[in-house]
């Protein structure tokens, strides 16, 4: 039997009720703002990694993008392919796991938003090595000199928020700033848990692993759903926004 991934297991079951987080309300205030950080004349390719419902894939696709989004859940992707089809667009979505997708044309940019399979690993994975794997492969997918946008988790929130206690409960650790998650969920047989582990990031650690892979930092920002902008990051929010380019 193959192996089902945590997290593929949650959102297959969380997908029809993913569109009623709150986070999920901003889209076309965040498809604004992705516009003017990319510059890119319409028409362009853009990839979605870790496009879930589809919501930033559907609304570039309307404003006239050539949209592809990959996920790791079928579930989502259902519900992608009923948001297109309802706003009359034309998006690919494709079944595929970040850490192995292998494009094959490049993209004149990319995005992985709202901690779209980065920083979110399964028990079973190395969280740094999942994450570097992604930035690896977008970095492979994407056109020499096109833009790539990330929003992930803010490893300073973590830190603030976690104990001593928890770190000995081995709820926090602090030696790959990741936290374990217990997320619940409604199954035909009754409610259901699973455990995961989401990875946060400093603005240092950030850049020193965009480095590695070779991408140019061109700014970093609080990234928090809702609250986008060009402004410093705040301790406690949750998310940072990085633009990179590859050279």
């Amino acid at each position: 039997m193959t192996y089902k991934n945590k997290y593929e297991t949650f959102f297959d079951e969380h997908a029809s009720q993913y569109m009623e987080n709150i986070f999920t309300k901003g889209t076309k205030m965040e498809v604004d703002f992705l516009l003017k950080k990319l510059d890119l004349p319409t028409g362009s390719k853009i990839l979605d990694v870790g496009c879930g419902t589809g919501r930033h894939s559907v609304e570039l696709a309307k404003k006239g993008y050539k949209m592809t989004g990959i996920d790791l859940s079928a579930g989502m992707l259902e519900k992608a392919r009923e948001a297109a089809s309802k706003e009359g667009v034309e998006v690919e979505f494709i079944k595929a796991d970040a850490t192995k997708f292998r494009a094959d044309s490049r993209f004149d940019a990319i995005i992985c938003l709202c901690e779209g399979a980065f920083t979110l690993s399964d028990l079973s994975e190395d969280p740094i090595e999942h994450d570097r794997m992604i930035l690896k492969n977008i970095y492979n997918s994407l056109e020499p000199g096109g833009k790539f946008i990330l929003t992930c988790t803010n490893a300073m929130k973590l830190i603030r928020k976690h104990s001593q206690e928890d770190v000995d409960r081995g709820i926090f650790d602090p030696l790959t700033l990741t936290e374990i998650v217990t997320m619940e969920y409604d199954a035909p047989e009754g409610k259901r848990k699973v455990k995961v582990r989401e990875r946060g990031y400093t603005a240092p650690e950030l850049q020193l692993l965009f480095s590695l892979v070779g991408f140019e930092i061109k700014a970093i920002y609080g990234g928090t759903a809702g609250n986008w902008g060009e402004r410093p990051i705040e301790l406690d929010e949750y998310e940072i926004m990085v633009i990179a380019e590859k050279p």
